[in-house]
């Protein structure tokens, strides 16, 4: 059984829209979403969402952690907040918010996903993975946001692939 599944509506030139379906404790890991914009609006349950900005390589303050074994990218990790039917959407632009990763709680959650234009590996919208290179020490808060961070460009997570569901609603004409 997956751990995400994708129920999709339809999709054009211009935009995808399709809807997601999370089971408890499920995770979309940090990914992006090049030169695209996004809107994602909880539909069921609960989600924490956590958002970043890729910062130019000139911005880095500091050197990427020693050992990190793959391309290191810096970012801005600007805000980690939970969202519900009730918050408006969660919204991204090519430079705002355009890294995030998603995790269901306390229980299953559904989100309408609505990407313009919509992925496209030939013109360049590929979806890729990154992994945080710090964390808090065991047992310490979370360091405060906003905050630059490194990131380390990774394969797909082994742990982490979606399913498809039937889209059981009326017919989508553009």
């Amino acid at each position: 059984v997956p751990p995400v599944s994708y129920m999709h509506i339809c999709e054009t030139e211009s935009f995808s829209m399709g809807v997601f379906l999370l089971r408890s404790g499920a995770c979309i890991p940090l990914h992006d979403h090049p030169g695209m914009n996004g809107m994602l609006k909880v539909l069921y349950g609960t989600l924490r969402i956590a958002c970043m900005d890729t910062l130019p390589p000139a911005a880095a303050a500091s050197p990427p952690p020693a050992g990190a074994g793959g391309p290191c990218h810096r970012a801005l990790f600007r805000s980690r907040q939970q969202y519900t039917p009730a918050s408006p959407p969660c919204l991204l632009s090519p430079h705002t918010d355009n890294l995030h990763q998603i995790d269901a709680v306390d229980g299953p959650a559904a989100f309408l996903d609505i990407l313009a234009p919509p992925y496209d590996p030939q013109h360049g919208r590929d979806c890729h993975y990154y992994r945080l290179l710090e964390g808090p020490p065991a047992g310490a808060e979370p360091p405060g946001l906003p905050r630059e961070v490194w990131l380390m460009e990774t394969p797909q997570a082994a742990d982490f692939w979606c399913g498809g569901e039937p889209y059981p609603g009326p017919r989508v004409c553009l």
